[in-house]
């Protein structure tokens, strides 16, 4: 694992190669951003933005997320594919959020 000097480093590196690149995914907080990286698997990024805010709406901190019905997570992701996979990891994901740093 790279120390936090070198992964900055490498950040800068990247951030000055490539000065143009945007994310095609719409987000507003990290924890968005998370997920649709996770729905974003096998997945084109404007299903993903068609998918997410509904998503968002209904579920859009980890404590939601986590309390959430996983049958409910996955009849709003089905359109992303991998829906039950997806889902599990989205849940999961939410909770090692609380877990971990209590958010």
């Amino acid at each position: 694992m790279k120390s936090k000097k070198e992964a900055t480093e490498i950040i800068k590196i990247l951030k000055n190669y490539y000065k143009d690149a945007t994310c095609s995914l719409n987000f507003s907080t990290p924890f968005e951003m998370l997920i649709s990286v996770i729905l974003s698997a096998q997945c084109t990024d404007e299903r993903v933005n068609k998918t997410t805010p509904d998503l968002f709406q209904k579920y859009g901190t980890p404590q939601k997320m986590a309390e959430a019905e996983i049958k409910d997570i996955e009849k709003i992701i089905h359109p992303c594919g991998f829906y039950k996979n997806k889902a599990k990891s989205i849940k999961e994901c939410s909770k090692m959020i609380i877990e971990k740093f209590n958010r």
